[in-house]
């Protein structure tokens, strides 16, 4: 499974959690660090990426045009890596069940 980190999430996190989730990319890692949502969405869609973001932005898009590509809103506030790490650690049954899923366009996580 492949996540495509938005910029409001640390760089880190595809490193982190490289062990369940590889292939996983930070915006940064492909030069679309200061891209719009629009730019985003196409290279996710282009390249088999779930965009995951606390941008509601990726959510209204997917409402609108469904997917590919699928979106993953994580719906916390500021909190450290470790916290955003642990969170999909616990929920990543869920998330791969998500990416398997071919009727779901998003996912919400608390």
């Amino acid at each position: 499974m492949k996540l495509l980190f938005d910029q409001n999430l640390s760089p880190r996190l595809p490193r982190t959690l490289a062990d369940v989730f590889p292939e996983s990319l930070h915006v940064r890692d492909i030069g679309l660090r200061d891209a719009n949502d629009v730019e985003i969405w196409n290279y996710a869609k282009q390249h088999g990426f779930i965009i995951i973001s606390k941008d509601s932005d990726f959510q209204h898009r997917s409402l609108l045009f469904g997917s590919p590509p699928k979106f993953i809103w994580l719906r916390v506030g500021n909190c450290d890596v470790k916290t955003i790490e642990i969170m999909l650690r616990d929920h990543a049954t869920t998330v791969q069940m998500f990416g398997a899923d071919e009727k779901t366009s998003y996912l919400m996580l608390p």
